[in-house]
């Protein structure tokens, strides 16, 4: 079934970064292209690789200067005002907003611009999502007003990657429209499962930005106790400081924790399925605020045990005791322990392994993800026939 329209409805996606859109979202847009959608991106262009990548896709790319980071009142309606400027440039049919900062702000201007018809794909809901203190509340609290209300409406659709975050927002996971998918997925037949290595010891990786939500510093510090226990364990720390965050975990202290025993920085991970070939666990240690990550799918994808939290997004992925063992944040002693656990039964870590890589199959792919997409625009697209 394809979309039937006089011309083929425009669907343009607002993403802040390139390599997130290659990574997260591209395989959606080439399935709303294969459903008879004109698919462009507006995106910072950072690889000029990246670029040619996602046009041989076929989707158009408008370049973006909108930066990450905080700015005040004035500042936001200035982007605001920028993005109702591109969209009336190019009179889109559907904006698909990627990350809170751009379902509001590219969403006041999709409404300044008369765009009404909305796909807000909340990714995360960062620090109000992971904080349980008062401003994070108030955040909360304020947020959900937005989308229910001036950036809600029946032509306005949210997307989450977990049960959890719409409740927190004050919506119903199962209203009409709310949809919540699988992450980015994962392609199974590219991400294919790569037998263990042998152990001992036991390796874990963890593949993120290194930054404070990520709980490296609590990977770190579990991986010091779990040695100290005697349990033949290390650490692999993938990933670079994302110098626009500002708890940024920074080079420096990466460096320094990469000389003690047992943990290796080893930055930027160019083939990230080699990085599993070489570990037996994944190791998503989040405070929460995320999403569902795709690291998490990728070792899982690979067939590598779980050990993550119990933070919204990895706890929807990781049965505790099937794919893996789920622990509270910022737990390092709980953390320890479940090394210690795995270091000492090979059996254990294997059983976990085949039953992550079965996850994934089941609801978590890239295929099922891109279709949930396209039954959203197609719901979308109903009112331009």
């Amino acid at each position: 079934m394809t979309v039937e329209t006089a011309r083929p409805a425009r669907l343009l996606f607002v993403v802040t970064e390139d390599w997130f859109f290659a990574s997260h979202f591209l395989s959606v847009a080439v399935a709303a292209r294969a459903a008879g959608f004109d698919v462009a991106v507006t995106v910072r262009v950072r690889d000029p690789a990246l670029r040619r990548r996602i046009e041989a896709a076929g989707v158009r790319v408008i370049p973006s200067a909108h930066e990450r980071g905080h700015f005040g009142p004035l500042a936001m309606l200035g982007h605001a005002r920028a993005f109702a400027r591109l969209f009336r440039a190019e009179r889109p049919d559907i904006v698909h907003l990627v990350s809170v900062r751009l379902v509001v702000l590219a969403g006041f201007g999709a409404l300044m611009a008369g765009v009404p018809r909305r796909v807000q794909a909340v990714t995360g809901l960062g620090l109000m999502g992971a904080s349980r203190g008062a401003k994070a509340r108030a955040a909360r609290a304020a947020l959900g007003r937005l989308l229910r209300g001036p950036l809600g409406g029946s032509r306005a659709h949210h997307v989450f990657e977990n049960r959890e975050d719409p409740v927190l927002l004050g919506m119903d996971p199962d209203g009409s429209r709310v949809t919540v998918v699988g992450g980015a997925g994962i392609d199974p037949a590219r991400e294919t499962a790569q037998p263990l290595p042998p152990m001992p010891p036991l390796r874990a990786a963890l593949v993120a930005r290194m930054v404070h939500s990520k709980g490296v510093d609590v990977a770190v510090e579990a991986l010091r106790r779990a040695r100290a226990a005697g349990a033949p364990v290390e650490l692999s720390l993938y990933g670079a400081p994302d110098p626009e965050n500002p708890r940024a975990v920074t080079e420096e202290q990466l460096r320094r924790w990469s000389a003690e025993p047992g943990i290796a920085w080893h930055g930027h991970a160019a083939d990230v399925a080699a990085v599993w070939r070489a570990h037996h666990v994944v190791l998503v240690p989040s405070r929460g605020g995320e999403g569902l990550p795709r690291s998490l799918l990728e070792g899982a994808a690979a067939a590598r045990a779980v050990l993550t939290t119990a933070t919204p997004g990895c706890a929807t992925f990781t049965r505790d005791g099937i794919e893996g063992f789920v622990v509270p944040p910022d737990d390092p002693d709980a953390l320890a322990d479940a090394l210690v656990t795995l270091a000492h039964d090979p059996a254990l870590v294997e059983r976990f392994a085949l039953a992550a890589r079965a996850r994934v199959l089941d609801g978590f792919t890239a295929e099922r993800v891109a279709a949930d997409f396209v039954g959203v625009y197609r719901t979308l697209a109903e009112g331009l026939r």
